[in-house]
């Protein structure tokens, strides 16, 4: 990987010491929210994070007293949004491991980062004779904008199969690399079963084959330290609104050789360095790939989210969530008619889905928020994994730090309670 005399170190995060949600609860506000006369539960974190005093004051500071365009005014005003929307890019360098901060693009969400990659990346290098190759596993997100990639270049795409219990099926990944095989792109956690992949073997072992890989991180970064070099990524995808941030910011981590090598993926003002009639000259990096206005405001305010994870600590939040997980699985699968998909508690971070035997889950989720339960039922974005699941839709609990045992046993309780509404329905 290209180095730059530009590179922020990484903060140690060593706080590994048993989490306190009640330490943190204060700082969201819609926390304290009742639904129907009830405390909310807030178990919807692997769809959107709540957001702390933290991050909005920062964002309405800068909207209050700082507000101006970047990179655009010889004022002070200008200047001032200028260095916090700078400041914070190097706050991500930082979280991804201390890489150069040319290597950081600022984008509109995880979505727009990966199809970044595949219509700029992607367009140049890709023909009908490649293969991509995607997991069963994968969101939307990092499915769609490869299969628009492949009606574009005649291109093949393989599906590396997951095992019953959740889990990659690395053996079938292994015999599907070939010298075809220019591109891998998995995510680092399930956003269904919850599955922690085995990031560095998968990138091992592709680079191994001469592929590339791009990482879907926008269920893995919020959750715990993240290192890309140690990882050897070629390219990482995130949003900021999973992760405490605002909407409308995402962030594409490249190293800098590739992100040299590829075209601007957008045109407009911001990413040239200069414009005749006859054709333009694109800017250097990250500016190139950073066309019209970028979302400072919200940079800003995932800035402000990323240092306030960062004081929580993410290892502790690592070993928190897991905790949840493991006490929300343990007391589900104790409820008859309730069945769980995905991998042992230990080797998932904390997502759990799960259907109930003959209701709904739109009709499970309608009923737990009567109980004041925020959580999603649907496909997730994710229809592909649900048809090797043979389940046309899953109930999904996520967990973020601030959310308590005590709300474990509440699901679990509306759950029951579900239950008995179905049987006296099923009993007229």
């Amino acid at each position: 990987m290209g180095e730059s005399t530009s590179r922020t170190d990484a903060p140690s995060d060593q706080q590994t010491q048993p989490l306190n949600p009640d330490r943190w609860r204060s700082d969201f506000p819609i926390l304290a929210k009742q639904i129907h006369k009830l405390p909310l539960v807030y178990l919807d974190n692997a769809a959107t994070t709540q957001k702390p005093r933290q991050v909005l004051a920062a964002m309405d500071e800068l909207y209050e007293s700082k507000y101006a365009n970047v990179h655009r005014g010889i004022h002070v005003l200008s200047e001032e949004s200028t260095d916090l929307f700078e400041a914070a890019r190097d706050t991500v360098c930082r979280l991804l491991g201390g890489i150069s901060r040319e290597e950081v693009i600022f984008t509109r969400g995880t979505t727009e980062a990966i199809n970044l990659v595949a219509r700029s990346w992607g367009d140049k290098n890709i023909t009908e004779d490649d293969e991509i190759l995607l997991t069963e596993m994968e969101h939307h997100a990092n499915i769609v904008p490869w299969q628009q990639l492949a009606a574009r270049t005649g291109a093949s795409i393989r599906w590396i199969p997951i095992t019953d219990d959740g889990h990659l099926d690395l053996e079938a990944f292994n015999t599907m690399l070939s010298p075809r095989t220019k591109l891998v792109a998995v995510t680092a956690v399930s956003n269904v079963l919850g599955t922690i992949n085995p990031i560095e073997q998968i990138i091992t072992t592709a680079h191994a084959a001469g592929a590339l890989v791009l990482i879907d991180a926008a269920q893995s970064i919020p959750h715990t330290p993240t290192d890309v070099r140690v990882w050897d990524a070629d390219f990482v995808a995130f949003g900021g609104h999973k992760m405490l941030g605002p909407t409308g910011i995402g962030v594409l981590y490249g190293k800098r050789q590739l992100l040299e090598s590829m075209p601007p993926f957008v045109g407009g003002g911001g990413m040239i360095r200069r414009v005749r009639k006859e054709g333009f000259e694109a800017a250097d990096l990250p500016d190139k790939f950073e066309a019209g206005t970028p979302p400072f405001v919200e940079a800003v305010g995932l800035a402000a989210a990323i240092d306030y994870l960062q004081s929580v600590g993410l290892e502790s939040i690592a070993d928190y969530e897991q905790q949840l997980a493991t006490l929300a699985i343990d007391r589900l699968s104790a409820i008859e008619g309730v069945d769980i998909f995905g991998p042992p508690a230990a080797e998932r971070a904390g997502i759990v889905s799960f259907q109930i035997e003959g209701v709904h889950a739109h009709d499970v989720a309608q009923i737990l928020d009567r109980y004041g339960i925020a959580i999603r039922a649907g496909h997730h974005c994710a229809m592909p994994l649900h048809l090797r699941l043979g389940a046309p839709a899953t109930a999904r609990a996520s967990f973020y730090f601030y959310n308590t045992p005590a709300e474990i046993e509440a699901l679990a309780e509306a759950i029951e309670e579900t239950q008995k509404v179905f049987r006296k329905n099923r009993k007229k």
